[in-house]
């Protein structure tokens, strides 16, 4: 038998399998990775059914085109906003458009495309029951640059075929999720970092009351920002320390780097700031050539910023409501409960 799988037919920019990251082992030197907005992959694995932490397809800036090689599979898209075309055919023509925030079931041969990412740097595809793929460290998400977890190491490339625990999607009306605010942040809160006496008041205090532009340069383990760089007042070697996600480091040309999912676990550059963990999820949305600030703010708002964050996290699944059916839902339905076997005339002779 042939394991149910999506076959990638074109990869996208970068497409990845992560998960909310393998915790615990950053004194092995192993990173954490994982997702880099958690509260988008929460939200398509609800969608879904899955467990919250079940890994799923992290699709930067320019989506895959992906081809059911299953019975059925059901599918939730979240994060950007992104077109999203369903065909019948590998010619990829007659498309049915799709929307975000929802999920959808797909058929074997069908194949989907997704096409360049607005408004955000990242969208997630969650796949009920999720993928097949063996944990390394207790979590599947990849870390390119030390070749482990996810598929094979590295990122899918044409021909790939991800594996999928089950073959056919559960008997269920789909749903969209609603209430849900994945818009980008005018202001990233921080707070002060181990090293920010490295710093002249003036400087520390630069970082705030300047804008950035996040460079060409960032991927998945730092945001290099572009604008004023800062000056170190101490040097800019330290003895090297651990690395908290959102740490924002200044190596010794002064531009920031806030440093993001696949972040090295220690490091030898003072850490000027720390994004707080709340803010965590919209860093990880924000592309490159967007405009941020900073804020600095409390460790006691920091901490009441999270619990508002793991609220929304726990609202998730009451904000899902159904999807009106159509006509176009009906009837496969109803050949799929042999409801309808075939057809009759409903002329009937005079008399």
């Amino acid at each position: 038998m042939v394991k149910a799988s999506l076959r990638v037919h074109a990869p996208g920019l970068l497409t990845t399998v992560q998960d909310l990251g393998r915790s615990g082992y950053q004194h092995l030197g192993i990173p954490v990775s994982g997702a880099l907005d958690p509260l988008s992959l929460r939200a398509a694995n609800a969608l879904v059914g899955n467990p919250s932490a079940a890994g799923a397809l992290e699709v930067a800036y320019l989506g895959p085109t992906l081809v059911v090689e299953a019975e059925s599979v059901r599918l939730a898209f979240v994060g950007a906003q992104a077109t999203v075309d369903v065909y019948d055919e590998e010619t990829e023509t007659g498309g049915t458009r799709i929307n975000t925030m929802q999920s959808v079931r797909l058929q074997r041969g069908q194949i989907v495309r997704v096409g360049s990412l607005i408004g955000s740097a990242v969208l997630y595809i969650a796949v009920e029951g999720g993928l097949d793929i063996a944990p390394v460290f207790g979590s599947v998400s990849t870390y390119i640059r030390g070749r482990i977890g996810g598929w094979q190491g590295r990122a899918l490339v044409a021909g790939d075929r991800v594996p999928l625990t089950q073959n056919n999607a559960t008997d269920r009306d789909e749903c969209r999720l609603t209430d849900l605010d994945l818009g980008l942040p005018k202001c990233l809160r921080c707070t002060a970092g181990p090293q920010y006496d490295y710093f002249s008041k003036s400087e520390f205090e630069s970082l705030f009351s300047h804008e950035y532009t996040v460079g060409a340069g960032s991927d998945r383990m730092g945001m290099r920002l572009v604008g004023r760089n800062l000056k170190h007042a101490r040097g800019y070697n330290i003895i090297s320390d651990g690395i908290a996600p959102g740490s924002i480091q200044i190596p010794g040309d002064g531009a920031p780097i806030v440093l993001l999912a696949d972040r090295q676990t220690t490091g030898g550059y003072p850490k000027i700031a720390t994004v707080i963990s709340a803010d965590l999820p919209a860093l990880g949305r924000v592309p490159i050539g967007a405009k941020i600030r900073f804020e600095l703010v409390t460790i006691e708002a920091a901490v009441a910023a999270r619990e508002r964050l793991h609220g929304e996290f726990d609202n998730l699944k009451s904000n899902i409501v159904p999807l009106p059916r159509t006509g176009a839902d009906i009837g496969p339905l109803l050949f799929d409960h042999n409801l309808i076997s075939g057809a009759i005339d409903a002329h009937c002779a005079d008399g």
